[in-house]
């Protein structure tokens, strides 16, 4: 996430929080469960969802190219033992050039 931009003014970050312990689920934290359960093979009831959306991104530094813009979520989930994160990128991944980049050793997804 490290290598956005939006010294240009281009893009945007926004988040919304989901705090479900107790309270009724929205489709939204049910869809998250149902891919934590799918993809896991486990039972998952979130109490605490957090979605950050990086919207139309530009890649670091952005003085070179505002042109190429990315989308992307990270989706972070817990159910207060175990936690999970779901990144989500826009269709046909990730869209900058990554030679252009001031590191060569990048990655999508954390480590």
């Amino acid at each position: 996430w490290d290598n956005a931009d939006f010294s240009r003014g281009v893009g945007t970050t926004f988040y919304q929080e989901f705090s479900t312990l107790n309270t009724a689920k929205p489709p939204f934290v049910r869809d998250v469960e149902a891919k934590v359960r799918r993809y896991l093979r486990s039972s998952y009831s979130a109490a605490w969802t957090l979605k950050i959306t990086w919207e139309k991104a530009p890649v670091y530094a952005a003085w070179t190219d505002t042109q190429k813009t990315i989308t992307y979520q990270a989706v972070l989930t817990t159910d207060g033992f175990r936690s999970y994160i779901l990144m989500l990128y826009q269709d046909g991944g990730m869209q900058w050039d990554y030679t252009r980049l001031t590191s060569t050793n990048v990655l999508i997804g954390y480590t």
